[in-house]
């Protein structure tokens, strides 16, 4: 049975399926259900289709997103409570608003102090339950407004602390300013709030340059579709590997 047989019938996306897909650079989750459910929908004749994400990743993150159908949509609250894995990169010596590229670089700090053994003996600071603060500019929400809103009008917030579980946390690779990392941690964890936390244990600043999404529960970005794999398909409903365009 081929592909799209398999995975694009109407009945079959009614009852619920589950997409692991690789978030492209740029896109935000939202724009991936939004183009998956138009394709969907164009391709089946269906008139409505629930498709919903199962954990948000921001739009300079790449990686695994979990999209589902149909009655699967019932299952996105337990698929966000999976244990995730990401990959990425921290940039040491600075600070940004956003705690990642999105914003520009607001404050520099020395890294000269900075070496390998110093960053292993910080690292071992972030495995277990640890508190944090959410980003600012995040989509949480504060007396019926979103964070990021907040931030872009130049107001403070008075912000709560959150505890959330790092389970590894590995420095994979350091060629300063840059350090490489692995973390597998729960949900609510924001990874740019780690690098601004690493940073500040350095006695340094650090943002977040990279990020990819690697795991979430059993499913894997190697097993994950690509959204040419997913959008494109030709006349005879066979998948066409041609370059994304938005």
């Amino acid at each position: 049975m081929d592909f799209f047989k398999q995975h694009f019938q109407a009945e079959t996306l009614l009852e619920g399926q589950v997409f692991p897909i690789d978030k492209p650079l740029g896109w935000t989750s939202f724009q991936v259900v939004n183009k998956i459910r138009w394709f969907l929908k164009n391709e089946t004749g269906l008139k409505k289709l629930k498709v919903g994400h199962a954990g948000t990743l921001d739009p300079l993150a790449t990686g695994l997103l979990i999209i589902c159908t149909g009655k699967k949509t019932k299952s996105i609250d337990a698929f966000q409570k999976e244990e995730k894995t990401y990959e990425g990169t921290f940039k040491l010596g600075a600070t940004t608003p956003s705690y990642d590229l999105e914003t520009e670089i607001n404050a520099v700090f020395s890294t000269e102090h900075i070496n390998e053994n110093l960053i292993q003996e910080a690292a071992l600071a972030f495995t277990g339950s640890i508190e944090q603060y959410p980003p600012l500019y995040s989509a949480l929400k504060k007396d019926g407004k979103r964070l990021y809103e907040f931030a872009r009008e130049g107001k403070s917030v008075d912000l709560k602390a959150r505890i959330v579980q790092i389970s590894k946390f590995e420095v994979q690779k350091i060629a300063l300013p840059d350090i490489d990392f692995l973390v597998q941690c729960s949900k609510g964890t924001y990874i740019r709030s780690l690098a601004n936390d690493f940073g500040r244990k350095l006695e340094s600043g650090a943002y977040l340059s990279a990020l990819k999404r690697t795991q979430s529960g059993n499913f894997t970005l190697s097993n994950a579709y690509t959204m040419k794999s997913v959008v494109d398909i030709d006349s005879n409903k066979n998948i066409k590997r041609v370059e994304l365009t938005s």
